[in-house]
């Protein structure tokens, strides 16, 4: 386990390379829909916005939320800190809890009108690919590991937990995010359980409805559990149009704009 604390970012980066390289090459060839835009000008704008993000994070928050979690469990802060429970019996509660706490977030983004200014950026994508699971503003990003950074020494959340959740967190988001075509065997099943693409296409169609719909991003037993699961879309997947109205559903918009977007008014 100390291993992977100790590498944790590098475990983190091959997994996410990993997953990134296969579904891009398997929605290659099993696309759920007609690409918007080329490869080229797609993946160079949503890797920017990650790099960009990323390095803001280390150079502000530079604890982060798996420091948080050491931090707390050294100086015994936190519910898990405190209480008799073992170590694998805190790790899984721990899972289950920073995944509600992510739907609950991204449902406060969609509600609260000053975060969904930030949240709205993440909406501008005209046509979902794997890529697409990155595409958030550094502030968005920001604000996400604060609430997460205090949701971590509130709860005593370990750091193995924290750990395991980003990396479900990540493979899931390029998975759901992803241009991906499941056989329909394969998402009847899946859904089940987890978020699959067409679940998570459905929450960024321009149809407002739609997207105040499917908020979850691992497991889909919150968005069942408080009503806000749709199970398909108004119209086909081929058909569906993506991104919101306001900014336009057919042309993409450039990274400059993607990161001012927040404090324009529409």
């Amino acid at each position: 386990m100390n291993i992977f604390t100790d590498y944790e970012h590098v475990i983190r980066l091959g997994i996410f390379l990993s997953l990134f390289i296969i579904l891009a090459g398997v929605e290659f060839l099993f696309p759920l829909a007609k690409r918007k835009c080329s490869r080229l000008r797609q993946w160079s704008v949503n890797l920017s916005l990650a790099f960009i993000a990323s390095l803001l994070l280390n150079i502000l928050l530079p604890l982060l939320a798996v420091g948080a979690a050491r931090s707390a469990s050294e100086h015994s802060i936190g519910l898990f800190n405190m209480i008799d429970i073992s170590y694998a019996t805190a790790v899984i509660l721990a899972l289950l809890m920073l995944d509600l706490l992510i739907y609950g977030q991204h449902l406060l983004m969609h509600k609260i009108p000053l975060l969904w200014s930030v949240h709205r950026m993440h909406h501008t994508e005209i046509g979902l690919d794997v890529s697409s699971a990155v595409r958030f503003h550094p502030v968005e990003i920001i604000i996400s590991m604060l609430i997460k950074m205090l949701f971590v020494v509130i709860f005593g959340i370990p750091a193995a937990a924290v750990i395991i959740f980003e990396v479900l967190l990540n493979g899931l988001a390029l998975f759901n995010h992803s241009n991906l075509k499941l056989p329909r065997t394969a998402d009847k099943f899946l859904r089940k359980f987890i978020i699959t693409p067409e679940v998570h296409w459905i929450h960024h169609s321009e149809a407002a409805k739609e997207t105040n719909s499917n908020y979850g991003f691992n497991l889909i037993f919150w968005d069942k559990l408080f009503s806000t699961y749709r199970d398909k879309p108004a119209v086909d997947y081929p058909l569906m149009r993506q991104g919101l109205k306001e900014f336009g559903t057919e042309k993409p918009l450039s990274l400059y704009k993607l990161l001012i977007l927040p404090f324009q008014k529409v």
